[in-house]
């Protein structure tokens, strides 16, 4: 198991990382950040995107989609990726990373299945 500091480093080392956040969707509150900063507020970025897996859940929940689990939603910018993995462990609940990427420098295939491998052993 890995502690937050450790998954942000490891998270910014994907191909392509402008920034990493782990954020509490019940607050918006970031709970850890690493990334340079210059072309993405991260504290912004993870206040912004909570309301988007907040209305994924509840979207969810209007179409009785409560078996499944969000494994990850994809948001495709021009020049940017934004992932947004919510943590499926138990004490992770309530808690998703962002992860920011440089569309023309990563691999999304790649950035999904390392972020994913990040997920499982975040110790929150």
């Amino acid at each position: 198991m890995a502690n937050l500091e450790t998954s942000l480093k490891e998270a910014m080392a994907i191909e392509g990382a402008i920034g990493v956040a782990l954020v509490d969707y019940g607050s918006g509150m970031a709970l850890g950040t690493l990334g340079d900063g210059g072309e993405l507020d991260l504290n912004v970025a993870a206040a912004g995107n909570t309301d988007v897996v907040r209305a994924k859940m509840r979207a969810m929940e209007h179409l009785n989609l409560l078996d499944n689990e969000i494994e990850d939603i994809l948001v495709s910018l021009t020049t940017q990726y934004h992932l947004l993995r919510p943590l499926t462990t138990q004490g992770g609940r309530g808690l998703f990373l962002f992860l920011a990427l440089n569309r023309g420098r990563a691999n999304l295939a790649m950035a999904r299945h390392q972020l994913k491998r990040i997920e499982s052993t975040l110790e929150v």
